[in-house]
């Protein structure tokens, strides 16, 4: 019993007793959902984790400014809020992922850290339910059911604001100054894997940057939904056991320590029986990932070689790409962009699914929503930044291996159409194939045209 009365402490709540770790903030209700989802191992991330404590903070400093929490309680709920905010808790949230599909646990689980750590501050001992008291004075004014919508709100477009936004305009930034310095490259074009017309190799580099543009765009719009934050709803949207001001005052506080601005739900019922603002965004992520799909893809195709590829561009050497090919050196930043798509694209999925769990009143699946929203934002964010420093800005042209190829292309007889018709031209190219010449010199063996004109015709900067 000694060595049990060492580790554990017992805490209360309205279902009866439950053994605590001794060095833990958390209570009761925390340690039943432990014990009730040892599913994944997976927590809420960082920033989840910030958003709830700054709605904690200043919901008691609101509650205060009311007249509804004691001046001393709400001081240590806040300093205890802001230790949750800045990350000095974070071991302390250790419900799972997949839970009670509305997040009561993890709000809960903030709700009695923060008591705890309020009580600690006040009297010396761990308790979650005196003096403060998780539900009646963390919690107050609030719902799990309007909390955890905020909060998803709140790190998402924090997030996206702070993270993803600047990542896609370093990358844009990054293939627009490449697009000029490859503009005088003339390549040869590919439509359906086969060779086509000539291209300047900064106009297919042009084609990438606005991809990006687009991307920025498309992810910008979003921040008009993830502002409406649905607090003040507490548990159905409508208002039940708040102050008409709680909601207003709160998030106005959290927009000036965010510098997003946020805003009340148009309409709260919207705002926690459904998460499309949520599906929405990670439609604007998946889309840009689809774009880093194509350009990583490009890229790696581009650089292919050394010798035996296309050779076009070259890429940074990066590290050794073979454990049994000594020199292999592999096009591992474009590979690693295209798995962290994959992985936005699954994310999407499940969102997609999620945002289907919106049974009545609420919405019951809000943490994997949650989990996996805020997963592509991160790491979409990263991998954009990472391809523009580690690949893109080190990119050079192959210059002989481009115009090797121009010269070859048997796609460059369609100058010649205009001028000696589609036909004669289709068996310009077909001589040119079968004898491994090429259209310049087929075209000039039969003179079909004269030598200036040929010479005019086909000059590959003029077909870009």
């Amino acid at each position: 019993m000694a060595a049990q009365d060492v580790k554990f402490r017992i805490e209360r709540d309205t279902m009866g007793e439950v053994r605590v770790p001794a060095d833990a903030y958390y209570g009761a209700q925390t340690q039943r959902a432990v014990d009730n989802f040892p599913v994944s191992g997976i927590r809420f991330p960082r920033v989840f984790i910030r958003a709830l404590g700054l709605i904690k903070k200043y919901a008691a400093q609101v509650n205060k400014d009311l007249g509804l929490l004691d001046a001393q309680f709400a001081r240590s709920i806040m300093t205890a809020a802001d230790e949750v905010a800045a990350g000095k808790m974070d071991e302390q949230f250790v419900v799972d992922i997949f839970q009670t599909g509305s997040g009561t646990s993890t709000n809960m689980n903030a709700n009695e850290v923060i008591a705890t750590r309020a009580n600690e501050l006040l009297t010396g001992k761990r308790d979650a339910r005196k003096p403060v008291h998780a539900n009646d004075h963390v919690n107050m004014g609030q719902s799990s059911n309007d909390v955890i919508p905020s909060a998803i709100h709140i790190a998402a477009l924090t997030s996206i604001t702070e993270d993803v936004i600047p990542a896609l305009e370093i990358l844009y930034e990054s293939l627009r100054k490449k697009s000029e310095a490859f503009d005088s490259i003339i390549k040869i074009g590919r439509t359906h894997l086969q060779d086509a017309v000539p291209i300047r190799l900064g106009q297919e580099f042009s084609g990438y940057a606005h991809q990006v543009k687009l991307g920025i765009k498309r992810v910008q719009t979003v921040r008009g939904s993830l502002s409406e934050l649905a607090l003040g709803g507490t548990a159905l949207g409508t208002g039940l056991n708040t102050h008409r001001e709680f909601a207003p005052r709160v998030i106005d506080l959290i927009s000036q320590e965010t510098g997003c601005q946020f805003r009340e739900a148009e309409n709260r019922f919207e705002a926690q029986a459904a998460q499309d603002a949520a599906v929405e965004t990670s439609g604007a992520l998946k889309t840009a990932a689809v774009s880093l799909v194509k350009i990583a893809n490009d890229i790696r195709w581009l650089s292919s070689g050394p010798r035996c590829g296309l050779g076009e561009i070259n890429i940074p050497a990066l590290q050794p790409g073979s454990s049994i090919m000594p020199g292999k050196v592999n096009p591992v930043i474009p590979e690693s962009v295209i798995q962290v798509a994959a992985q936005v694209l699954g994310n999407d999925m499940a969102i997609t699914i999620g945002g289907q769990g919106g049974n009545f009143d609420l919405n019951v699946m809000l943490p994997v929503i949650a989990h996996n929203l805020l997963e592509s934002i991160r790491i979409l964010g990263s991998s954009a930044k990472i391809f523009a420093e580690k690949c893109i800005n080190g990119i050079t042209a192959n210059e002989a291996r481009c115009r090797v190829f121009i010269e070859n292309s048997l796609a460059m007889c369609t100058a010649l159409a205009p001028a000696i018709g589609y036909e004669k031209a289709a068996a310009i190219a077909r001589g040119a194939h079968t004898t491994g010449k090429t259209v310049r010199e087929v075209a000039m063996e039969e003179k079909v045209l004269p030598e200036a004109q040929l010479k005019e015709l086909l000059d590959p900067l003029k077909m870009t």
